[in-house]
């Protein structure tokens, strides 16, 4: 296992990779964002399935020759979750939210890191969404734990 100065140095490197790899491939051009919710062009959706897929596979590889996280020493696997009633609504506000501002959460680091002001508001939005998801559901456990 690796120490914690140098996970979070790592961490900040493979960070700052992607998000120049996120720039690089247009993942942070507002107008890319725009043009694909309205079906007029296909490379930031070419992109995401791209994404998509070598992460599937680089997964699905790194559990078949038995790799452990570098941060915690323990084997790699994505143990699958139950349905639950509020990921189709839940859905359809991230799909809603990003495409209002042309950006997704994965993107408005990379987009900040460009200097596109914007994303401020974006990832200010997010941090209270998030706020908010929390805030609901401690009131939701603790009204099911009164019953």
């Amino acid at each position: 296992m690796i120490n914690k100065r140098k996970l979070n140095f790592l961490s900040l490197l493979l960070g700052a990779l992607f998000g120049f790899l996120m720039s690089r491939a247009g993942a942070t051009t507002y107008d890319l964002h725009a043009k694909m919710f309205l079906f007029e062009d296909f490379q930031l959706m070419i992109v995401i399935g791209v994404a998509v897929l070598i992460g599937m596979i680089g997964i699905w590889w790194m559990q078949q020759q038995g790799w452990h996280s570098i941060g915690t020493g323990t084997p790699i696997q994505f143990p699958r979750k139950p349905w639950q009633k509020g990921l189709l609504f839940g859905a359809f506000l991230f799909g809603i939210g990003w495409a209002m501002t042309a950006s997704c959460p994965g993107t408005v680091p990379a987009m900040l890191g460009e200097g596109k002001l914007p994303a401020l508001f974006v990832f200010i939005g997010i941090v209270l969404g998030t706020l908010a998801y929390g805030v609901l559901q401690d009131m939701i456990n603790c009204r099911r734990d009164q019953q």
